[in-house]
C-alpha cells in the first residue's frame, strides 16, 4: 500500500533543511561547471601559440561552445519538466567530464572546435534541470535566495579556475590539465545525485492561487509569452559582461600588463571571488526587500556598474585595472537575482525547466557573441574598443531594466488554447 504524503509531515525545519541541502549541492555542481568552463580562457594562449591562431580564432573556441550550449536551452527545459532534475543532471555531469578530458586529446584546431561544440551539448543541458531541482525543493519565499547561492558557484567556478588552472598550466601543460579537471568533474556528477533530497509538494513550492496571475500555466504558453522573452533579452544584456571579462581578461593581462601566467590567474581570479558574496546578497535582498520593486534596484546597479567599467578600461596601472574590475564585477553580482528572482517565483514548478531554458537561451546568446565581438575588435582595435563593448552592453541593461515587470500581478501568459 502506498503511503500519501501529508503536508503537515513537512515542518519548517524539514523544509529549511531540503532547501540547504539543495543549495550546498547545486553550488558544488554549478562550481565545476564554471571551472570546466572558463578553464579554456585560461589555456587560449597557450592553445593559441601551439595552434597558431588569431584572438579571433580563439574567441571561436568559446563561442562554438555557446552557440552549441545555447541551442540546447529550450530541449534541455522541455527535457528537465518531463523527466525531473536527478537524472539529466547525472548524466550531463558525467558527459561533460568525457568532453573536457577529449578537449586534451584534439590534435587539431578543427578538433578542438567539435569538441568544444559537443561539451556545449552535455553543458546545456545542465542549467534548466538544476533550475527544475531548486524549484523543486524551495518555497517561493525564499527561492532567489536559495538560487542567488546557486548562482554565487559562477563566481566560485570562475575565480577558482584561474587559481587551479593556472599551476596546472604551467606544470602539467593545458592537454594535462584537461585530464585531470575530467576526473574531478564525474566525481562532482556521482555525489550531486547521491545527495539531492526529495522534491517538496507542489502546494509548498508554488505561489498561492491568489498571487498566481494564471495559477496553470502550459510550457506552450511560457514559449509564446512576451514577458519570457522579456526578461530573455534581458538576461543576454546582463550576460555580456561576465564572458566577456572571463574570456579576454587573462589575454589582456598576459600581453597589454606583461604578467605571468600565475600572476594573471590570480589576478583574474580576485573580482570572481568577490563576486560570490554580493550575488548571494542581490538574492537575499531580492526576496526581502525588492521582489516587487525591482526597476530601480537594476538599473541603479547597471549604472553604476556602467560607471566602474569606465573607470576600468581609462586604468593606468594594472592594480588599478583588477581594483575597478572587482569592484564592477561585485556590484553587478548583485543584479544577477534581479534578472532571475520574478520569474523563478512566478512560474509553477510544472514549467520551470521550460522557462528557465528560454531565458538561458538568451544569456547564452550573449556567450556566442561576447568572445568573438571582442575578439575581433581587439585584432582590428585595441583592448579599450574591445572592453569599450562592454561598457555599451551594461548600459544597456540599465535601459532594459524599465521594460520587464517588477511584480507577479505584472507577469502574465496569454490564455491556454482548448488543448493547453
Amino acid at each position: 500500500m502506498t503511503a500519501v504524503v501529508n503536508e503537515d509531515t513537512w515542518t519548517a525545519r524539514r523544509i529549511n533543511r531540503t532547501a540547504l541541502i539543495t543549495m550546498v549541492v547545486m553550488v558544488f555542481a554549478w562550481a565545476v561547471d564554471y571551472i570546466d568552463r572558463f578553464s579554456i580562457g585560461m589555456a587560449l594562449p597557450m592553445i593559441g601559440a601551439e595552434f597558431d591562431l588569431s584572438k579571433t580564432q580563439q574567441g571561436w573556441l568559446v563561442t562554438v561552445f555557446a552557440l552549441v550550449y545555447m541551442v540546447c536551452q529550450i530541449p534541455a527545459g522541455f527535457l528537465a519538466d518531463r523527466y525531473g532534475s536527478r537524472g539529466p543532471m547525472l548524466v550531463t555531469l558525467l558527459a561533460w567530464s568525457a568532453f573536457t578530458a577529449m578537449t586534451g586529446m584534439a590534435g587539431t584546431f578543427g578538433m578542438l572546435l567539435v569538441v568544444r561544440g559537443l561539451f556545449g551539448v552535455c553543458q546545456g543541458l545542465f542549467p534548466a534541470a538544476s533550475f527544475k531541482a531548486i524549484a523543486e525543493r524551495t518555497t517561493p519565499g525564499n527561492r532567489a535566495t536559495v538560487t542567488g547561492v546557486m548562482l554565487s558557484a559562477g563566481g566560485i567556478g570562475a575565480g577558482l579556475a584561474p587559481l587551479i588552472v593556472g599551476p596546472l598550466l604551467m606544470a602539467l601543460g593545458w592537454r594535462h590539465t584537461f585530464f585531470w579537471m575530467a576526473g574531478i568533474g564525474a566525481i562532482i556528477g556521482v555525489v550531486v545525485w547521491t545527495l539531492l533530497p526529495k522534491p517538496l509538494p507542489k502546494s509548498l513550492s508554488s505561489l498561492p492561487r491568489t498571487e498566481a496571475s494564471t495559477p496553470e500555466v502550459s510550457r506552450k504558453q511560457v514559449l509564446k509569452s512576451f514577458v519570457v522573452w522579456k526578461f530573455t533579452l534581458l538576461f543576454c544584456a546582463t550576460n555580456m559582461l561576465n564572458y566577456g571579462l572571463i574570456t579576454w581578461v587573462p589575454s589582456y593581462l598576459l600581453e597589454a600588463r606583461g604578467l605571468t601566467l600565475n600572476q594573471t590567474g590570480v589576478l583574474a581570479a580576485i573580482p570572481m571571488l568577490v563576486s560570490i558574496g554580493t550575488t548571494i546578497l542581490g538574492g537575499w535582498l531580492f526576496d526581502k526587500y525588492f521582489h516587487d520593486h525591482g526597476r530601480w534596484y537594476l538599473g541603479s546597479i547597471a549604472l553604476v556598474t556602467v560607471a566602474l567599467l569606465t573607470l576600468m578600461v581609462n586604468a593606468d596601472s594594472t592594480a588599478e585595472f583588477t581594483l575597478y574590475e572587482t569592484l564592477a564585477l561585485a556590484v553587478f553580482g548583485m543584479a544577477t537575482m534581479a534578472v532571475f528572482g520574478l520569474p523563478l517565483r512566478v512560474l509553477p514548478t510544472a514549467v520551470t525547466g521550460i522557462g528557465m531554458g528560454v531565458m538561458n537561451f538568451g544569456g547564452q546568446v550573449a556567450g556566442a557573441v561576447a568572445p568573438v565581438a571582442m575578439g575581433w575588435l581587439a585584432d582590428a582595435f585595441s583592448y579599450t574598443a574591445a572592453f569599450g563593448f562592454l561598457i555599451g552592453t551594461t548600459f544597456l541593461t540599465a535601459v532594459m531594466a524599465f521594460w520587464v515587470p517588477q511584480n507577479p500581478a505584472q507577469f502574465t501568459f496569454s490564455p491556454a488554447s482548448p488543448r493547453g
